[in-house]
């Protein structure tokens, strides 16, 4: 009886999981949409922050402000990048 119950349950579940993947895929993101979702989201060339010449590798960012003379500003963080930790 429990084996006739686990088939049936896995049966429904997978019904409802294929009627899922078929709506998705009929509501899938074309070409086009994501061309103009991409140029909605990607800031202008202009920004102020896109001028400062950021450096990935700390040590190179650090002789990079020596030799310039200027402060070296650090942004790190721990934890989930959206913020859910």
């Amino acid at each position: 009886m429990r084996i006739r119950i686990a088939v049936l349950t896995f049966a429904c579940l997978l019904s409802c999981r294929t009627a899922i993947a078929d709506e998705q895929r009929s509501d899938s993101l074309t070409a086009d949409a994501a061309a103009e979702l991409l140029e909605e989201l990607t800031p202008p060339a202009d920004e102020p922050w896109r001028s400062i010449p950021w450096k990935i590798d700390v040590l190179d960012g650090q002789r990079t402000a020596s030799a310039e003379n200027k402060p070296l500003f650090i942004w790190a963080m721990d934890g989930h990048p959206l913020g859910c930790t």
